[in-house]
């Protein structure tokens, strides 16, 4: 009996292998392959590691290294501060948490674009609707995105807009698997709500705040679409990401160099986060 279910098991893992393998399996060997070619369309040569050389020559490299470091940095810890304070305010005894729920989890089923398109226009510096709210308390509001100095901050504020609500769906999901037995003892032993918060809920929810920075995190490093729209990478190249500079690239023609970016971009995510991931689950707390 045992065996027969073990080959039943395998037979259904069967169709899942195949899409994976032909999705992402295939997909990701086939771009190793083509970042050591120049490669169009119609024919590819192999150039060993030219295209790698040519993209670490890239001037604005540097740049968008550090853009993307500061970007993924700066959106994880905003995500993680305030999808935990919506958390805590929405597991709370509140009537209208429902319906708060949905509203700060609304921006994540919004695109992206959009998202990038509409802020252009709330951001414009002497007609967007927030330099005018500004305006009428007499405050000068900036220029959010033509300012080299703000373009960057500017858009890392509207991604953690839009993405805080998985955070906090994530943290409250985190918060309501802890027994409501260690809140009552704690009540007992004369603690009160900020003790129940120290002391349970932040220590037991770190499996939830693990993943909140592990989905951050890989969304900050990788993050494109937002910034294209908002900026396309500038003013100059004060907004420009490795996701951008590569995507530039593919605009230029250069297949073969942009898909060595892409590698490199995926093999820098994963050096980056599998240490974090391995190093966070090692401190995680069992209920």
């Amino acid at each position: 009996m045992l065996k027969v279910n073990k080959i039943y098991s395998l037979k259904l893992l069967i169709p899942a292998a195949i899409i994976y393998g032909l999705l992402f399996v295939f997909p990701t060997v086939m771009s190793f392959f083509f970042s050591f070619t120049r490669w169009n369309l119609r024919e590819w040569t192999w150039i060993g590691f030219d295209n790698f050389k040519m993209f670490f020559d890239d001037p604005s490299l540097l740049i968008g290294f550090k853009n993307t470091f500061i970007f993924a940095f700066v959106t994880t810890i905003l995500k993680v501060i305030f999808g935990l304070l919506f958390a805590v305010f929405l597991t709370s005894k509140i009537k209208t948490k429902d319906f708060l729920r949905s509203a700060i989890f609304f921006p994540v089923l919004v695109s992206t674009i959009a998202v990038g398109i509409a802020f252009s226009v709330l951001m414009h510096p002497s007609e967007g609707l927030i330099n005018e709210v500004l305006a009428f308390f007499g405050i000068s509001g900036p220029n959010w995105l033509g300012n080299p100095s703000l373009a960057l901050y500017s858009v890392a504020l509207v991604d953690v807009w839009k993405g805080v609500g998985i955070a906090t769906v994530i943290f409250i999901a985190g918060m309501m698997s802890i027994p409501k037995d260690y809140y009552e003892a704690i009540q007992i032993d004369g603690g009160n709500k900020f003790d129940a918060f120290k002391n349970i809920t932040l220590p037991l929810s770190r499996p939830a705040t693990n993943a909140v920075i592990i989905l951050a995190l890989i969304g900050g490093l990788r993050t494109f679409d937002l910034v294209w729209a908002m900026t396309g990478g500038g003013p100059g190249f004060s907004s420009d990401l490795i996701a951008s500079i590569i995507y530039k690239q593919y605009q230029a023609g250069f297949y073969g160099l942009s898909t060595a970016g892409n590698v490199i971009l995926f093999l820098l995510v994963a050096l980056i986060v599998f240490p974090i991931f391995k190093m966070l689950t090692r401190k995680e707390v069992d209920i």
